[in-house]
């Protein structure tokens, strides 16, 4: 059962995304602090537009004027004139790009440290159930909205400016031109906006469906062992799939109110075309020239129409998913001041065990500043690990991970910890070792504990060094070989070359720098044991032998975050967290008592250990 992380897994992503009136403001006020830069975008748009103003005109005038009048010269003339308003739109473009990066690098910016905050103040103590959301978030989501931002910013600012030339052109050249122009585009426009709710809803539809289904990929994953243990393959590969199909719905959804931006495209951008040939008759008895009919279709194909179709496109696909995405990175939570601690969940509580065997560290030395003074405090005779009201949360404004929980560990006790991956139980092995402090509540030790997280660590030296590496003094070769035999090392210590052998810890498997390391462990001094998945890379056989070893020891006490029903099986006493209480019991009298505990050890139903877990945590 991995417990990599201490977090509930009801915990889900952020509320509801706000909607536009909440949005728009937040946007508005973004790009109020940004003046200068939004004042540069929209000068040197200005500058752009001239471009598309000259085109018609210049075209008008060459045919007019120069071709039409049998002065070509002129007529050159007037076509140079365009080019020159070309080279100084791409200027001005060259120079809008400029400006719309810096506003799109500092929308990222913003946009990272509000889901980094969010996601370290609101689910450091549930992140296996909100990590694939807030990795999603940090990553696509965050990705989409600087793309879709820039986008956004380029299509729209290139449409109103190009619109604005091209219509204000149309105007100079002959009023009766926007008659046949202006319908057709307004209709397309229109069809365009009617559009824009059901995408933006099959947009949000499709981002939910890619978050729920990172979610759960993510809890099958993380949750493997307890999956094959149970049983429970054929109801993972159901659960996954239907979050497949649903995401297939949602795109295929998209997909089809998509359509609706070739209709907005073929009625606004396309059909003024054949419009305006259609009344070029009525309009050349109307005063309208041959030039000025030659500068209207050059408006519209070449920059009306590609203007529309990237408004269209860009703002219905990129708009749409920026306006979801903005708006489920929002609903992440305002930053907030962290309160300093390190809120990365079981990850801090590994870097201070400094991986699986490093130096066992005395209860005081590994308590945090500011700890309960009753931390430090000896439990009672023949108490090993006493825990008193013990709660815990990885921060101010997280939810507790451990709430109130009562423990008494007894002198030679054999002890499970079992539970579905994310309960906590990495938690409470952390607070037992003093890798971490409660927040509320004592823990008292009876001298210091030996923690052995799943990852066991082998460094480069010897093996002897390694074996005898948590022991003050020297240790004979007899101690040493008792505790590789115990273990069911031996094989493999006789593998490696002996005692006296060179270790490169890449050349050794998970399992055999397991073994390595529960063996380093049975050597050392201290009378308890925590092994957190310390066995999860060797066969039941070799976990089995490993763990009686353990409980063998003379004086020696051991607590185990069981991922296998035999090793819960195999314990005095068996510790069930399930998200709401903590219940104790030896295995039979809890395969008796509790439900939950014969689902989870798959006497009731068999994949129980992939239900979600509770909202409330363990108490």
């Amino acid at each position: 059962m991995p417990d990599r992380d201490a977090g509930s897994r009801s915990a889900g992503a952020p509320g509801p995304a706000p909607g536009l009136r909440v949005l728009v403001p937040a946007g508005l006020r973004f790009l109020r602090r940004r003046r200068r830069t939004v004042a540069a975008v929209a000068g040197w748009s200005a500058v752009e537009a001239l471009q598309t103003f000259l085109l018609g005109h210049a075209l008008a005038r060459a045919v007019d004027r120069g071709f039409l009048a049998d002065r070509p010269g002129v007529g050159l003339a007037w076509l140079a004139v365009a080019a020159v308003g070309v080279a100084v739109g791409a200027f001005g473009t060259l120079r809008v790009y400029g400006a719309v990066a810096r506003l799109t690098e500092d929308l990222r910016d913003t946009l990272v440290r509000r889901v980094v905050t969010g996601a370290l103040e609101h689910a450091a103590a549930r992140a296996r159930a909100e990590g694939p959301a807030a990795v999603s978030r940090l990553t696509h989501q965050v990705e989409i909205a600087r793309d879709g931002f820039a986008g956004l910013v380029m299509v729209t600012r290139s449409f109103v400016v190009t619109a604005a030339a091209a219509l204000l052109g149309l105007l100079t050249l002959a009023p009766p031109l926007l008659l046949v122009v202006l319908p057709p585009l307004a209709a397309g426009l229109a069809v365009f906006g009617w559009s824009l709710r059901p995408l933006s809803r099959c947009q949000r539809d499709f981002l939910a469906a890619d978050e729920a289904l990172a979610a759960g990929l993510g809890a099958v994953v993380d949750g493997l062992r307890d999956v094959v243990a149970c049983g429970g393959e054929r109801r993972a590969g159901d659960a996954v799939r239907a979050r497949v199909d649903a995401e297939a719905a949602a795109a295929a959804a998209l997909a089809r109110w998509g359509t609706t931006r070739d209709v907005a495209v073929g009625i606004g951008g396309r059909l003024p075309v054949p419009a305006l040939l259609l009344a070029a008759p009525w309009l050349l008895a109307h005063g309208v020239t041959a030039g000025a009919l030659v500068g209207a279709l050059a408006y519209l194909t070449q920059a009306l129409l590609p203007a529309l179709q990237s408004l269209v496109f860009g703002l219905g696909g990129t708009g749409a998913r920026l306006t979801v995405v903005a708006g489920r990175l929002y609903a992440a939570g305002p930053p907030r001041a962290s309160d300093g601690r390190d809120e990365d969940g079981d990850g801090a509580a590994r870097a201070a065990a400094g991986d699986a065997a490093g130096p066992a560290r005395p209860a005081g030395a590994a308590t945090a500043p500011g700890a309960p003074a009753g931390d430090r405090r000896r439990p009672a005779a023949g108490v090993v690990l006493e825990l008193r009201r013990v709660s815990f949360r990885y921060g101010p404004r997280s939810d507790a991970v451990i709430r109130g929980l009562d423990l008494v560990v007894r002198d030679g006790e054999h002890l499970a910890v079992v539970g579905p991956s994310g309960i906590g139980k990495s938690t409470l092995a952390s607070l037992a070792a003093g890798l971490v402090a409660p927040g509320g509540g004592e823990v008292r030790r009876a001298g210091r504990p030996v923690l052995l997280p799943q990852e066991a660590y082998v460094f480069g030296g010897s093996l002897r060094d390694n074996l005898a590496y948590l022991c003050p003094s020297p240790v004979r070769d007899a101690e040493l070989h008792y505790s590789v035999h115990a273990v069911g090392a031996t094989a493999l210590v006789a593998g490696l070359g002996g005692l006296d052998a060179l270790l490169r810890p890449a050349d050794l498997s998970a399992g055999e720098r397991q073994l390595l390391a529960l063996a380093r462990a049975h050597l050392a001094p201290p009378r308890l044991a925590l092994l957190d998945e310390a066995t999860c890379h060797l066969d039941p056989a070799a976990e089995a032998v490993a763990e009686q070893a353990f409980a063998r020891r003379p004086g020696g006490t051991l607590v185990v975050v069981a991922h296998r029903v035999a090793s819960a099986a195999r314990a005095d006493r068996v510790l069930v967290l399930d998200g709401r209480s903590a219940l104790e019991g030896t295995h039979d009298e809890l395969l008796e008592r509790s439900a939950f505990y014969r689902e989870l050890t798959g006497a009731g139903d068999a994949a129980a250990a992939l239900r979600p877990v509770p909202t409330r945590p363990a108490t």
